[in-house]
C-alpha cells in the first residue's frame, strides 16, 4: 500500500474545500472526480487513494460535515 494517496488527498482537499461549502450529493460527487482527475495528472491513480481511504465521495462528505465553521446547524 502506498501513503501517497492519502497524503495527496489531504493536501488537495485543503487546497480546495475551503472555496465549497455544500451537503449536495451531485456536488460532492463532482469534487470527488476533480479530487481524481487532479490526481492522475500527478501521477496518482484512483487505486492508489482508494487503498487508503475507500471512497473519495465518502472522505470529502464527511469532511464538508464535520468542518470547522459550517453551517451553524444544531
Amino acid at each position: 500500500m502506498s501513503k501517497r494517496g492519502i497524503d495527496f488527498l489531504e493536501k488537495w482537499m485543503a487546497e480546495q474545500l475551503p472555496n465549497a461549502f455544500t451537503d449536495d450529493p451531485a456536488a460532492i460527487s463532482d469534487l470527488a472526480d476533480q479530487a481524481l482527475k487532479a490526481a492522475d495528472r500527478g501521477g496518482i491513480s484512483s487505486d492508489e487513494i482508494a487503498e487508503e481511504v475507500g471512497s473519495v465521495f465518502k472522505v470529502i462528505a464527511d469532511a464538508m460535515q464535520h468542518r470547522e465553521g459550517g453551517s451553524g446547524i444544531g
